[in-house]
């Protein structure tokens, strides 16, 4: 398939601008067509990855990579019942894995892409900024490609003020090791997806990615 289609974005227009269970049941088929078309593109995108990703592999269920379209409300002031939006974290473990990942984020007008580790547990969190401070030089390189080729730079907002425990501020890595989430992201418009060559494009940017990711495993997994 290669792209999503416009009638996916089209529903979740109306999604947001309908967002009821009344509503949402009466077009339950254009839902379950917008689902079937995210679905297929995930697999795609799966079997793509795993062209030059030993961590992705063609046994990865998409389904399992989609995160439910239906809102956890019980401790929320927003009481709208879904979400107006289609997201998939692509990984061994699907959406679930404690670990570096793909995401794509499939929303009319703020869709995007990204790649890395999104809060990890204080374990792995330790061990990427020992790496960081050991191999500083090459994340540094990574993160210099980055932008080079695509761009690209890591998210800053989720950071700590201050340094972290047994660093001092000093430290010539010290922006990148307040970090608390390590991801790179890239905003893509509507027309970015529904283009025939999204999938291919998309996997170009996976690409320039992967590097980090790369660095992410190998830290976590050499802890």
């Amino acid at each position: 398939m290669g792209h999503i289609n416009q009638n996916t974005f089209k529903f979740l227009r109306d999604l947001q601008d309908n967002n009821t269970r009344e509503w949402f049941a009466e077009e339950k088929e254009r839902y379950e067509a917008a689902l079937a078309d995210v679905r297929l593109f995930v697999a795609d995108l799966i079997n793509s990855l795993s062209q030059f990703d030993p961590h992705i592999t063609t046994d990865i269920q998409a389904n399992k990579c989609l995160f439910r379209i239906y809102r956890d409300t019980r401790f929320s002031k927003d009481k709208t019942p879904y979400k107006n939006w289609f997201g998939a974290g692509i990984s061994k473990d699907g959406r679930k894995l404690d670990g570096p990942e793909y995401y794509i984020h499939i929303s009319p007008d703020n869709s995007f892409i990204a790649c890395g580790y999104w809060r990890p547990e204080k374990k792995h969190l330790d061990a990427i900024r020992q790496e960081i401070d050991y191999n500083e030089e090459k994340f540094n390189a990574i993160i210099a490609d980055l932008q080079k080729k695509s761009g690209l730079t890591l998210e800053e907002e989720d950071k700590l003020k201050r340094p972290p425990a047994g660093y001092e501020a000093t430290h010539p890595s010290i922006e990148f090791l307040k970090l608390k989430s390590f991801v790179a992201h890239k905003s893509l418009s509507n027309s970015a997806l529904t283009d025939k060559n999204a999938l291919n494009n998309i996997i170009a940017l996976y690409k320039t990615m992967l590097p980090l990711k790369q660095y992410l495993h190998e830290a976590i997994d050499n802890d």
